[in-house]
């Protein structure tokens, strides 16, 4: 108990901001509120012509959530980053909006105008579908991502997945299952960037030990029975290989212990099996507002994804890396 207040005193501020955000995106924003809001995105133009809405991704599908949207920089050969938005994976959506920011499509904006596109994708939900329904549907659009790249003049070898909590498992599950990107022609991943990521190893005891529901997981993933083995199929870590990209993972010191846990020991994972991760705290950061940090060059985020990015997911000397973070 005496934990959870200091840890609830260090965080008060960073809370009341997490609460004003979630207020303005539900109920609208004075210019002070959108002031605000704006600082912590720190929001980046991007000239109209540059960026295409609402790409259908599934051919005969009118979903919505069959969508995504396109950033792109100028020139050719370029590198992309596919941006895979959190939830539960019972929520969100690609036009997330709070005081009057687009948060994702900032996101799209600050890294074209860094030199690399950025599709940001829907996909449908919990309970509307089923988990491997997500998948699918993240896969589809990765390929769907690199036909577009080619188009543009991107250069469609250069693929990195960047997914947020939900979205974070979502990206590496994808990246790592051959099955999964054989059914749907995904083209290389070159990288994978995890943000708070949730879900990485649901067969980790001490995740739960730490906090987590195993009910909650269940919930997503047991598929009322008919998945008995669920912890393990649905974990992105049962599917590492000698053939896994690289990884570059981010956690918030206010994201819960259970959620820095499952970064922490996917990382070492990782590791073990002679793969290369690099992993990354953020400090002063919640798990909402590490979001914001992904547009902010004077956070730690932006640097280390520039650099994962500009050198392909090279990674060097990554144990030596994990022990400097």
């Amino acid at each position: 108990m005496a934990i959870g207040v200091r840890r609830l005193r260090g965080y008060a501020c960073r809370m009341r901001i997490i609460v004003l955000l979630f207020c303005i995106a539900l109920s609208g924003c004075s210019v002070i509120e959108r002031a605000g809001v704006r600082a912590l995105a720190r929001h980046t133009d991007l000239p109209p012509e540059q960026i295409t809405r609402d790409i259908r991704y599934v051919s005969r599908s009118d979903s919505p959530k069959h969508r995504f949207d396109f950033f792109q920089p100028t020139g050719r050969n370029w590198p992309v980053l596919i941006f895979i938005h959190g939830g539960s994976w019972t929520s969100g959506d690609k036009s997330l909006s709070a005081g009057g920011e687009d948060i994702y499509g900032n996101i799209g904006r600050f890294y074209a105008s860094r030199g690399i596109g950025v599709a940001v994708i829907n996909y449908r939900l919990i309970p509307d579908v089923n988990w491997r329904t997500q998948l699918d549907d993240v896969a589809q659009a990765v390929r769907a991502v690199g036909t577009k790249v080619r188009q543009a003049g991107g250069d469609s070898s250069r693929i990195f997945l960047l997914g947020h909590s939900a979205g974070a498992h979502l990206a590496a599950s994808v990246a790592l299952n051959p099955a999964l990107r054989a059914k749907h022609r995904v083209p290389r991943i070159a990288g994978v960037i995890g943000v708070s990521g949730a879900a990485y190893d649901m067969t980790d005891t001490e995740t739960y030990r730490l906090g987590n529901q195993v009910s909650f997981y269940a919930e997503r993933f047991a598929e009322d029975g008919a998945n008995p083995d669920w912890q393990r199929n649905a974990s992105a870590a049962n599917y590492l290989s000698s053939a896994a990209p690289p990884f570059l993972l981010f956690y918030a010191d206010g994201d819960s212990a259970s959620l820095r846990r499952q970064s922490q020991h996917f990382h070492q994972i990782i590791q073990s099996k002679g793969l290369r991760s690099r992993i990354v705290r953020v400090p002063g950061e919640s798990h909402i507002l590490i979001v914001l940090t992904l547009t902010r060059e004077d956070k730690v985020t932006v640097p280390a994804i520039l650099d994962f990015v500009s050198r392909r997911g090279g990674i060097d000397n990554p144990v030596q890396k994990s022990a400097r973070d």
